[in-house]
């Protein structure tokens, strides 16, 4: 069998065969087929994560919407940075080039929000090596957005760094580092643009890039709710001159309702059911996203048989490569 779905045809899990196929890459939501070494196949399912969990339940269309917002943003930013994306054969996949991963991620932040906002209340004035200034609330904008780079620990756990930790314990060269912070400004300017125009405020995001025969390339997805947080930017203002919690366009509402259930994935905690009710609610929710985010509507694609569409597309798509 190639692929799990269950009664609402969900790409819950998939165990395909590609030709030339080195490994597979079984993520918290995204699949990834190593074609030789030069390309990957990334299935983005419909699996849904919050705290460190995978769901139990696929959410309909949650996969088409994250990798058809990630190809937009790639799309969009391809004149400021090479990306590692070739094509996006079929709703749910992308086929891009193989680059190998620097161990860093690149966050850029720029309103003193979640994280940030943690440390600074706790009495810290500097994040990765970045001074804060003083009497600054929470939400509010950074006269320059900062960025904020985190290393993947033996572990599995991210941690903050500093632009100089990084660079002295050999992560990343100055050089190449350099490059990454001037790529990350860059394409969270862009980022920054694109949202305005659809009555955004990207407040932070992260960036993921990898090299490939010498050359750096944008990996992964951006700016999708998954990896970016937005605000209204309509409500900002006032909510921020009122202490009051921003609106948000992110993926909050289903940690809201697993804690609302008593499940913050600690020990000996139970899922909360999902209903059918509830999985509808988060389909709508993610459609929503999209067409907020996007500025189109969005059209679900069939889904009767999505292993094999997906397998037919994929085999098309490798086969044009060669």
């Amino acid at each position: 069998m190639h692929l799990m779905k269950n009664k609402l045809n969900t790409i819950t899990q998939t165990n395909f065969e590609f030709p030339n196929q080195v490994d597979v890459y079984h993520g918290k939501v995204r699949d990834v087929y190593n074609i030789n070494n030069d390309y990957l196949v990334m299935i983005v399912t419909d699996r849904i994560s919050a705290f460190d969990v995978v769901l139990p339940k696929g959410i309909p269309y949650k996969g088409q919407v994250l990798n058809q917002l990630a190809e937009k943003f790639l799309k969009a930013t391809e004149d400021i940075v090479p990306n590692w994306r070739i094509s996006t054969p079929d709703p749910n996949v992308t086929i891009g080039h193989h680059c190998k991963p620097f161990k860093v991620e690149m966050v850029i932040r720029g309103y003193l929000t979640g994280h940030a906002w943690r440390t600074y209340k706790s009495g810290a004035r500097t994040l990765c090596g970045v001074d804060l200034p003083e009497g600054m609330k929470e939400h509010q904008k950074f006269d320059q957005p900062i960025i904020t780079p985190s290393t993947k620990a033996d572990e599995g756990h991210d941690e903050d760094i500093s632009k100089e930790e990084i660079i002295a314990k050999g992560i990343v060269s100055k050089e190449d580092y350099e490059q990454l912070e001037n790529y990350t400004r860059a394409i969270f300017k862009r980022g920054t643009e694109l949202a305005a125009e659809r009555g955004l405020i990207l407040v932070d995001t992260k960036y993921e890039f990898g090299k490939k025969d010498g050359k750096i390339f944008l990996i992964d997805e951006i700016h999708t709710p998954d990896s970016s947080r937005y605000f209204y930017a309509d409500e900002y203002v006032h909510r921020l001159n009122n202490d009051l919690p921003q609106k948000q366009l992110s993926k909050e509402f289903v940690r809201e309702w697993l804690m609302e259930n008593g499940f913050q994935g600690k020990e000996n905690q139970t899922i909360p059911e999902m209903t059918t009710t509830f999985v509808d609610s988060v389909t709508s929710r993610y459609i929503e996203l999209y067409e907020k985010v996007s500025g189109s509507p969005f059209k679900k694609d069939d889904n009767t048989n999505p292993s094999v569409r997906i397998q037919e597309n994929v085999l098309r798509a490798l086969q044009h490569l060669g």
